[in-house]
């Protein structure tokens, strides 16, 4: 048969709704042969890398995977935690606080969360969504700015697994959310936090990752959409241009990629005789291997070797209840119109079944 097996259908059942929270991925363990089915998934995506498929091929398997995947294992051991790693732990923690949050407003939804690449895979989400008969899906990215590598991959998958269903259910897809108010205000509450334990830096840095500049020029708008997010943090925090720099990170080959590069940047900023610099991370909402290693680890050793005197890491949104009330405020945008509300009839131990998660996020060390 050409498409997989429905579940048994039952007449009678009302539609429900859910949430599928998608983050970038991450291997299943630090270690070798891990990094290396995680890496050549990732990077033999098209979306990502854009080179002919045959050259590709050989650069991917003859150069990348056998030297870079040791490695990105060293370095992933060096962030890894007993319960695995952080960006799955922060994934799954912020899923089962955004249902919490959305019971309390009244919002009967369940949410899950997946990988685009590693585990939970994408179509194993949507095929256990599809077991529980949720007929309404919000595609939900854990990436602000939009871009064809990322938040248009997703898509790509999403769409690839229904290649497969029969009975489809209603899709909708959260595009972007870089300009959002209370995505920015979550960000200017994160570094006035930091700044009210810490102080003040001379320089805020916020760093992007990358692309190639190819892909700005090909149309791909997340270039625009990293300074417009930029800019209004700025803005809230009441920053001049001279007291932040916008620099991207993680660049991969010897191909041109949006500049300013990061670690370049930073020690420039030192040699300029810049004693303190803050560097934020706008574009990832949950701690991972960009931030916790490349940036808190290098970035800062390249700036304090190059001169500088103090350097601070800003930690991403994580779980952060500004950051929580965000997400809740983004869905509910986007569930206008599906019947999602609790209804008067509900017993009121209904609802607060949907409350539960955000206490057991709670228990297992989320902020309150």
């Amino acid at each position: 048969m050409p498409f997989l097996k429905e579940p048994e259908y039952t007449h009678g059942k009302t539609g429900k709704t859910a949430i599928l929270l998608i983050n970038l991925g991450t291997p299943d363990a630090p270690e070798r042969g891990a990094v290396k089915r995680y890496l050549k998934q990732f990077l033999w995506d098209q979306r990502v890398v854009e080179i002919p498929r045959p050259v590709w091929w050989l650069i991917l398997n003859g150069i990348i995977l056998p030297f870079r995947s040791g490695q990105s294992a060293k370095k992933y051991a060096t962030i890894w935690t007993k319960d695995g790693s952080p960006l799955k732990i922060h994934t799954e923690k912020q899923a089962m606080l955004l249902k919490g949050y959305l019971g309390e407003r009244g919002h009967d939804v369940h949410v899950s969360w997946a990988m685009r690449y590693g585990s939970p895979s994408i179509p194993s989400a949507l095929q256990k969504l599809k077991q529980e008969a949720y007929d309404r899906i919000l595609i939900l990215p854990a990436y602000p700015q939009y871009s064809a590598t990322t938040t248009a991959s997703n898509m790509d998958a999403v769409f690839s697994h229904y290649q497969q269903v029969r009975n489809v259910p209603e899709l909708r897809f959260v595009r972007n959310y870089h300009d959002h108010p209370a995505y920015i205000e979550a960000l200017r509450q994160s570094v006035l936090k930091h700044w009210q334990q810490n102080g003040r830096p001379e320089k805020l840095v916020m760093s992007f990752h990358g692309l190639p500049k190819a892909f700005l020029l090909r149309g791909d708008p997340y270039h625009c959409e990293c300074y417009k997010t930029a800019r209004l943090l700025a803005e809230k925090l009441g920053l001049t241009k001279d007291q932040y720099l916008v620099t991207f990170q993680s660049r991969l080959g010897k191909a041109e990629w949006l500049q300013p590069y990061t670690e370049p940047s930073v020690q420039q900023l030192a040699k300029n005789g810049v004693k303190r610099i803050d560097v934020i991370c706008p574009g990832f909402i949950a701690d991972c291997l960009e931030t916790l290693e490349e940036i808190a680890v290098e970035v800062k050793q390249a700036f304090l070797t190059a001169g500088g005197k103090e350097f601070h890491y800003i930690p991403c949104l994580n779980e952060s209840p500004a950051w929580l009330r965000a997400m809740a405020e983004i869905s509910e945008q986007h569930l206008a119109g599906w019947p999602t509300m609790f209804t008067a009839g509900m017993r009121e131990e209904q609802k607060q079944q949907a409350l539960i998660s955000r206490a057991e996020a709670k228990r297992l060390g989320a902020p309150h």
